[in-house]
């Protein structure tokens, strides 16, 4: 089969690798139809992740046909159509027993890496390192998928790929990022970052009651996205000195009651000093974690406030705690429970409630992904998401 695969830092190629084959009773083989690149799996390209080895298929955004199926495979059979978990759950653990899924104890195959560099191992991930498993990703032809009854949920109405597909990753993780921050009816929202996930966070948090959304980005096609489709105001943090003071000023001094850091390990700086430093560690390849996004929504936040974080981090990063303890914050973090949200969202796409497909700018073959990959980085051409046809 033909796979995106990882050579090193800011090079993927497709390659042409072995058909994956049943491993497990509890496996799938499925034969993917469509499959996304996340903003996540450039902190893989981009060096930010470690424990990635050349040679590892990546992508973790995948739907299509089922082709085979093990024999203690209940849920679903050859021929149905599926979206996939990125977060690989066994279903019986203590963690998945209390819909802790991303936590699972048994889906990650090499625990070790992550126990020593964690303290704990947390779920297995489709291609995104041997800290979390080392499992072949979705940007494929052909993806096995372990514990493929809790792993999948099966579409039986005729959907196109386009409006199911983000049930693998950014719209739960945009929904439960919103849940994370106990947004009460009313509540003024900040939320940085109008990549996927971020836009994903501001339509929940509309659902959720929020009175007031305000998002914080520089990409102007991000932000006219965000105005647009989720009805929210925006900030271009590259036109403002002090974006912490603006979110004062805008919030009559009190802040945002609910802050939410979209962005992750790879956000910007809004001053010139910590840029050229980015960009000389970005030159010299020496990628650590950027941390701006976090400390600005500590800042920000109102006292009592939440901060919610789906951003991804891959090792420390400087905050200010002492502001974070004094102002009382409460901090709600971690991968998504995927399996816990698809059922109830695929149910508002049903309805007509939401539309997932509104963020997609780009859709190729995938032997055009290592383009797309600089493409989406670089943020040329309008690119917010990009799907793949294997």
């Amino acid at each position: 089969m033909r796979a995106l695969t990882y050579h090193g830092q800011g090079d993927v190629r497709v390659d042409t690798h072995p058909d994956p084959r049943i491993e497990q009773p509890t496996d799938a083989i499925i034969r993917v139809t469509s499959t996304a690149i996340c903003g996540s799996d450039l902190h893989l390209y981009d060096g930010f992740i470690a424990m990635m080895k050349a040679g590892d298929i990546i992508g973790h955004e995948p739907m299509g046909i089922v082709e085979e199926v093990g024999a203690a495979v209940k849920n679903i059979k050859k021929g149905d159509r599926v979206v996939v978990s990125f977060t690989i759950s066994c279903g019986h653990c203590w963690f998945c027993e209390k819909e802790l899924y991303s936590m699972c104890d048994n889906s990650n195959p090499k625990p070790e890496n992550a126990i020593k560099a964690m303290g704990h191992s947390p779920a297995g991930v489709y291609g995104y390192s041997h800290l979390l498993g080392g499992i072949p990703g979705g940007q494929a032809e052909y993806l096995r998928v372990p514990y493929a009854d809790l792993g999948t949920i099966k579409i039986e109405s005729d959907l196109p790929d386009e409006k199911v597909l983000f049930l693998s990753d950014i719209f739960p993780t945009g929904y439960m990022a919103a849940e994370h921050a106990q947004i009460d009816k009313g509540d003024t929202v900040a939320i940085w970052g109008c990549g996927p996930v971020g836009l994903f966070t501001m339509k929940s948090a509309w659902m959720m009651g929020a009175g007031r959304v305000i998002a914080i980005d520089q990409v102007p096609e991000r932000l006219q996205m965000a105005r647009e489709h989720c009805q929210v105001e925006t900030i271009d943090f590259s036109e403002v000195d002090d974006v912490v003071g603006l979110l004062n000023e805008m919030t009559g001094g009190r802040g945002p009651d609910r802050c939410i850091d979209a962005v992750g390990a790879e956000s910007h700086a809004s001053n010139m000093v910590s840029a050229a430093a980015d960009s000389l560690k970005q030159t010299a390849h020496l990628q650590s974690d950027r941390p701006y996004v976090l400390q600005q929504a500590i800042m920000a936040c109102r006292k009592g406030g939440t901060l919610s974080i789906p951003g991804v981090y891959g090792s420390m990063a400087t905050i200010p705690m002492g502001p974070a303890m004094n102002k009382g914050l409460t901090f709600k973090m971690g991968q998504t429970h995927v399996q816990r949200y698809m059922q109830p969202l695929l149910n508002k796409i049903q309805k007509g409630e939401i539309d997932p497909s509104f963020l997609i700018t780009h859709t190729e073959p995938l032997e055009n992904a290592p383009a797309m990959y600089q493409k989406f980085r670089d943020k040329e051409d309008g690119c917010i998401k990009v799907v793949l046809k294997p």
